[in-house]
C-alpha cells in the first residue's frame, strides 16, 4: 500500500531544500508517494505553515513532522 504524504514548502526556501534531500533516501526504500506543495497556493496554507516549512503531512493521519527533522525521523514517522 502506498503512503501519500505532502511536503509543504515553497520556492527559495533552503530549508525546504534541504528537506527533500533528506526524504530523497526514502522514496528508494519505500512505497512513499511525497507531493511537493508550495504554501503560497493556498491562503490557508500560508497562514498555518508560513513560519514553520518545511512540514512533512501524512495525508492518511493528518499527521505533521516539522523542520528539522533527520531521515531517520522521516523513516519513523512514515513506519511508526
Amino acid at each position: 500500500m502506498m503512503l501519500e504524504c505532502r511536503l509543504y514548502s515553497t520556492l527559495g526556501c533552503h530549508l525546504c531544500e534541504e528537506a527533500e534531500k533528506v526524504l530523497q533516501p526514502l522514496l528508494t526504500v519505500l512505497p512513499l508517494q511525497i507531493e511537493w506543495v508550495d504554501i503560497v497556493e493556498r491562503e490557508d496554507w500560508v497562514e498555518r505553515y508560513g513560519v514553520h516549512i518545511p512540514v512533512f503531512a501524512r495525508l492518511d493521519t493528518g499527521a505533521e513532522l516539522f523542520w528539522p527533522f533527520t531521515t531517520q525521523q522521516a523513516w519513523e514517522f512514515c513506519t511508526g
